[in-house]
Order: structure tokens, then sequence, then C-alpha cells
């Protein structure tokens, strides 16, 4: 083969490799962002099937039909959420042409597995919906029954106080007691077949021991007004156990919950990993190539030194280039999982661009070499990227969290950790420790872990204050931006309770430049 076709082979060869190199970063952000919404819809099911049990617990206190029914619609609405996001997946199922390269990750063998058993507990919920649905349209009725029972039996009764009291004979007054004790017992406290038998048994002996019809219409009053207890009574406990059933299925779904979100992250990370050893391969590859086609030129045409030195530069010049396209390409990679975990959130498309040149301008004043800074830089833009796997209705709420929304929501931060931590880059690594510390502070009243001081990694703290820098000065759905005075007095305030005290004062040491790139990277209006 004469040196033109090994020449244009070779490069042939090497531009089909860019490609591929290409094809597969663009496989992997895809991936990614497919993964996360996975991960999202599996939150959603879950916190929906939290919500549906809240109101079968509602639905047993509802005291009139209208109240009833009114649940059951709640409880369709909820249902048909849940099924919409559970067509999610078989829409999923219908290859597209990622498929042909890369499966879709709920078609794993140990998440399908979970998902099938999640979706078979939704139709328990379901069918325990409609059971107790039946118990209280009958708990309601005897409610009404016992309301009309009830007052007649306790006027009667105080009849026969009356009429027991002006007799004075202690044998009849002793009886009288007893029936008054047992109605106690049977209507309040016991409220089961075998009291209410005493409570019958006590007013037939009354009976015999004093004549008077009052007594035979008080002993047909009380058998309805037992019976009926009795029967609420036993309606209730029916309830309990089919609402306890469904808090058993509630409690296995986040299990299951739990081990389809460690899945993913699991594979997300294997993926990754295995993607950039592709490329590593590819590079070499490439090089090789270089090193092969340098030989053959040399071999065959007897260049000078000259010209092999230029062909050499040639060829380092086009691996520089190489390297410089993957490291770009790494860095889109990360600001992208960014914006997605920004973007979930509804917050401006600018954050997360901001945030990273404060962190950089934070890190090198802090003392910081330039290329940690820089690293600094491509991995602050990670801090949020738990917030994928946050409910929609929590995460965009305009309001006020209350307990349960806020301990989820804090949960954002563990999540970016779990995600990151498991691979061998550095860049991913920072991008994890950041994740993970960003809302910890220095007196040690933050979160996950409540860290303090130094015992937060500088790569947190930094991030910690570009992060509430950038977030009190934007709109955000919860807030309007606050002026820079209010920031300013309220960091002076927070120094050394929630940043640490030497960047704060870093920050306002060089306040003029932090201002010149918030107003370079403003939002567009």
């Amino acid at each position: 083969m004469n040196i033109k076709k090994i020449v244009k082979y070779s490069f042939i060869i090497m531009a089909t490799i860019i490609f591929i190199i290409t094809a597969i970063n663009t496989l992997v952000i895809y991936q990614i962002k497919e993964n996360n919404q996975t991960k999202q819809a599996i939150s959603d099911l879950v916190f929906m099937q939290d919500k549906m049990n809240e109101l079968l617990k509602d639905t047993t206190n509802v005291e009139s039909i209208e109240e009833l029914k009114e649940k059951k619609e709640d409880f369709l609405k909820f249902e048909l959420e849940f099924e919409d996001i559970e067509k999610l997946f078989t829409i999923k199922d219908e290859n597209d042409f990622v498929d042909f390269f890369i499966s879709d990750i709920h078609k794993d063998k140990i998440i399908s597995t979970k998902l099938d058993l999640l979706f078979e507990n939704e139709k328990q919920i379901e069918d325990v919906f409609t059971e107790i649905y039946k118990l209280q349209e009958i708990k309601i009725q005897f409610k009404k029954d016992f309301d009309i029972v009830y007052p007649l039996e306790n006027q009667i009764r105080k009849e026969l106080d009356l009429k027991i009291a002006s007799l004075k004979s202690y044998e009849i007054f002793k009886l009288f007691s007893d029936v008054e004790y047992y109605s106690k017992e049977a209507l309040y406290q016991y409220r089961d077949k075998k009291t209410l038998d005493k409570w019958l048994h006590k007013i037939e002996l009354l009976k015999n021991n004093y004549k008077d019809e009052t007594i035979l219409e008080y002993l047909e009053v009380v058998n309805k007004v037992g019976n009926i207890v009795v029967e609420l009574k036993n309606i209730e406990d029916k309830e309990l156990i089919l609402r306890n059933k469904i808090l058993d299925v509630i409690n296995q779904n986040k299990v299951y919950s739990s081990e389809i979100q460690k899945e993913i992250a699991d594979l997300t990370s294997n993926f990754i990993n295995f993607t950039y050893i592709s490329i590593l391969f590819l590079l070499l590859l490439i090089i090789f190539l270089i090193v092969v086609l340098g030989y053959k030129v040399y071999k065959n045409v007897g260049l000078s030194v000259d010209e092999i030195e230029a062909k050499i530069k040639d060829g380092l010049n086009e691996i520089t280039k190489l390297n410089e396209e993957i490291e770009n390409t790494q860095k889109e990679v990360v600001f992208t999982m960014g914006s997605i975990g920004e973007s979930r959130s509804k917050e401006t498309g600018n954050h997360v661009k901001r945030v990273a040149e404060y962190s950089k301008l934070l890190a090198i004043y802090y003392g910081l070499d330039k290329k940690e800074a820089e690293m600094l830089k491509q991995a602050s833009p990670m801090h949020d990227i738990g917030k994928v796997a946050i409910p929609d209705a929590i995460l965009n709420k305009p309001g006020r969290f209350d307990e349960t929304e806020r301990e989820i929501m804090n949960t954002h931060a563990k999540l970016g950790y779990e995600m990151l931590k498991h691979s061998n880059r550095p860049l991913l690594k920072m991008a994890a420790i950041v994740a993970n510390e960003h809302h910890e502070k220095w007196d040690g009243s933050g979160y996950p872990n409540g860290l303090k001081a130094e015992n937060i990694h500088i790569y947190g703290r930094i991030t910690a204050l570009a992060d509430v820098f950038d977030a009190l000065g934007s709109d955000r759905v919860y807030k309007k931006a606050w002026d820079d005075e209010k920031i300013f007095n309220l960091f002076k305030e927070e120094r050394a309770k929630h940043f640490d005290p030497k960047l704060v004062d870093i920050f306002f040491e060089h306040l003029d430049e932090f201002l010149k790139i918030r107003e370079t990277f403003r939002d567009e209006l």
C-alpha cells in the first residue's frame, strides 16, 4: 500500500474515532437525563401513595355521605395520577433510536422487579379504599341511628332514676345502679357484645323486682342502641386493621423506592466510568495511529528532520485539541447535570454559572491554587443535582414547607452525594463533596451531618456562601430578590454562624468583583 493510501485511511479512521467519541458523550448526557427522569417518576409514585394513605385516614373520620363522596373523588384523582406515571414506563418500553445502544434503566432486572411490586401494592391500596368506603357508608348510617336512639335511652333512664329514687328501696336502687354502671361500660368503654349482654341482664333483674312498663320500653331501646354501638366498634376495628395493612404497604414501598434509587445511582456511576474508559481507549488508539503514520511516512518518504518535527508537532496539536474536546465535553456534562437540578426547581438559567464564578473567586482569594480553583468552578454547578429526586409538588411549592416537606427537601444534599460518590474522576469526587456539604453551617446547625467549622470541607463552605449570595439576589417561586443592603447585613450577622468568617471577610474585601460577575451573567428579563 502506497503512502498516500496509508495517510488517507489513517485520517478516515481518526475522523471516525472522533465521531464515536462525540456520540458516546451525547449518549452519556441523554442517559443521565433519562435516569434522573426515572428516579423522579418513582419518587412521585411513593409520594402519591403517602398522600393516598393520608386520604384513607381522613375517610374514616368523615361524618356525612357528602364528605365521603368528596374523599372518593379525591382518591380517584390520585389513582388517575398514579396511572399516568405508570403509563410513562409503558411508553418508555417502546424502543427509540438510543435503545439500540443503551437499554432503558427501568428494564434492569432488579429495578423492573421492584417496580412491579410497587404497582401491585397500588392495587392493594385501591382495594382497601373500596372496603373502607363501604364500611364508612354503614358507619355513617349507624351513627345517624345512634343519634336518634341514644337521647331516648338517656331520657328513659333519667325517668327511671326519678321513680326509683322516690321508692326508697335499697334493693331496687342497687339494681338500678348496676344498670347505670353497665350503660357506661357498654356505650363508652368496652362497646362489645359481652358487656351489652351484662347490661341487658341487669335490666332484666330490675324488671323482675320492679314492675313498671317504662322498664320494658327501656329494655327495647337499650337493645337497639347497644347493638348499634357494638356494630360501630366492629367497623372501627376492621378499619384499623385495614389502615395498618396499608401502612405496612406504604413502608414496604419506601424500602422498594430506596433500593431502586440506589440501583439507579450505581448503574449510572458504572455507566459513566465505562464511557470514560472507552473514550480513553479511543484516544490512545488515535495516538497509536499517529505514531504508526509518522513511522510509515518517515520510512517510505525519508522526510527531513524538520519535516518530521513539523509532522510530530501537528500530531501533538491534534492530540491537544482532542484532549481539550474531551475536557470541554466533560465540563458540558457536569454543567448539564447541574442545570437539570436547577431547572427542576424553576430557578434562573444563569444561577449555576454565577455560583461557579463566585466559587472560583472565593477559592483563589482563600489560597487554593489556580488549578484547584478552576476545578471547583466546574464542580460547584452540581451542588443541587440531588433535587432531581425531589417531587415537583415540594420543589416548586410557593409557600413555606411543612415539617414533612422540609425533611424530604433536605434529603437532596445526601441524594446528590450518593449519585456522585462512586466516580473515580477527581472532578466528580469534588462535586460529591460540594453536593453533600453545601448546606452545612459554621456553627454546626446545618445538614445533612451537622458538621461544624473546619470539619466542613472548604469546597462545601465556599459553595454555601456563593449559592446563598446568588439565591438571595434572585427571584424564586417562593420569594422576590433581596436588595443588596439586606443581603450584606445578613452576611455580617451570619459571619461565624452560617458562613466561614474568613470567607465573609474575603467577600466584602472583593465585593466589586462579585458584583461585576453578577452583572456579567445577569438573567435576561
